[in-house]
């Protein structure tokens, strides 16, 4: 193992998606990723949704590059094992509810006794206070709090829809694994471990305000009702199906004009710039779907390329797995998972000219490092022994 992380040690206390995708993400550079589970496991260990011998596919992609030690953290003796865990950590992982940590004992001042060197990540929905703190919290919640939801609301009836994947959690993830890496960076200059806290609905906003929030950017002069424009227009019928386009630049509205042979636009000052296709936004959307509808997908392939439209065929999900681009890239790769077989997962996305970034394990069976990781921090074969015996591990 020799990505960028390499040497950097993780206790990972989280569970279903934002915390896992987290850590796998500093597995996936390197860092030696401890999963620590309840007996019996996590619940996405058997999952909702695809399955293979007792294996879901979200849990093996979400807990990739990480080792697996089962603890008993109701009792004084699981405590105490964390304990040392810790002592010899550089991160430690947590998405816990606000207080969780403290009611173990390990609130941040006992972190900072046991350990003055751990960066103590921690990530939650809205953060530890104010009116909504308590609240149990997924995904579709921070889509509904953070306008997320009123963003995707049909154009049509007005209903608000959820985007149909777990953004929020994903986005917050990303996050997480950054601000993580920002202060390990920070601690090679000061010395000292760090909190950070990360919340679902911080991470949400972030995403959000650069397109669409930005009507609330400029304090006394909100636009709740100003201009954005509607993503549905990326997305065009044509005489077989679909294609999606998205003409930025001058050149790339002159291109798609003659693609569409709608050159009788190119002078026409009602089309000519962003302002003027919105203020005669009707017309201009019929017209342009008419000619969308003129041709073959096949053939819009061809006569988009030719004039530098920024375009692309609307892949089925079963159709990114044969895409091109996606082959060239390598970006999917296949290998075999002693649980559940043979396997396909998208590769880490960074790219590093010296230091590796790789699917470097299998997610783990349960408890299949507990004797590897207790001895690698210091635990002798009689306290393991004595330890499994009363069921602390396993």
């Amino acid at each position: 193992m020799s990505g960028p992380l390499d040497g950097v040690r993780v206790i990972d206390l989280t569970t279903i998606y934002s915390g896992p995708i987290a850590t796998s993400i500093l597995g996936d550079h390197g860092a030696d990723v401890v999963k620590i589970e309840a007996p019996g496991g996590e619940a996405m260990r058997p999952g909702f949704r695809q399955r293979r011998n007792g294996l879901s596919g979200p849990f093996a992609m979400m807990n990739r590059n990480k080792r697996s030690l089962v603890l008993d953290l109701s009792g004084d003796s699981g405590k105490r094992v964390l304990e040392r865990l810790l002592s010899g950590a550089d991160v430690v992982v947590e998405n816990f509810r606000p207080g969780v940590m403290g009611r173990l004992g390990f609130g941040w001042d006992r972190l900072q006794a046991i350990n003055s060197r751990l960066i103590y990540a921690s990530i939650n929905g809205v953060g530890p206070t104010g009116p909504y703190a308590n609240r149990r919290v997924y995904d579709a919640v921070i889509q509904a709090i953070s306008g997320m939801a009123s963003l995707q609301s049909d154009p049509n009836s007005g209903r608000p829809q959820m985007i149909n994947t777990l953004m929020c959690d994903k986005l917050t993830s990303i996050n997480a694994a950054q601000n993580i890496c920002s202060a390990l960076y920070a601690r090679e200059k000061t010395g000292r471990g760090q909190r950070v806290e990360v919340s679902m609905l911080d991470s949400s906003l972030f995403f959000l305000w650069p397109d669409g929030m930005a009507n609330f950017t400029f304090v006394g002069d909100e636009r709740p009702d100003g201009p954005f424009g509607s993503h549905e227009h990326f997305v065009r019928e044509t005489k077989d199906g679909y294609i999606a386009t998205m003409p930025v630049q001058p050149a790339e509205w002159s291109g798609l004009f003659t693609a569409l042979e709608l050159d009788e636009l190119l002078g026409d000052e009602r089309f000519a710039t962003p302002q003027a296709r919105q203020a005669n936004r009707d017309l201009f959307q019929q017209l342009i779907t008419e000619a969308y509808a003129q041709y073959t997908t096949a053939e819009l392939v061809e006569r988009l390329g030719a004039n530098e439209v920024p375009f692309a065929e609307i892949n089925s999900r079963e159709a990114v797995i044969e895409d091109p681009q996606v082959k060239a890239m390598g970006a999917l790769v296949e290998f075999e998972h002693p649980l559940g077989g043979p396997m396909r997962q998208p590769r880490p996305p960074g790219r590093f000219s010296d230091t590796e970034t790789d699917i470097f394990r299998c997610s783990p069976e349960l408890g299949e490092h507990t004797d590897d990781v207790l001895d690698e921090y210091g635990f002798d074969m009689d306290e393991v022994r004595e330890l499994r015996a009363e069921g602390t591990v396993a």
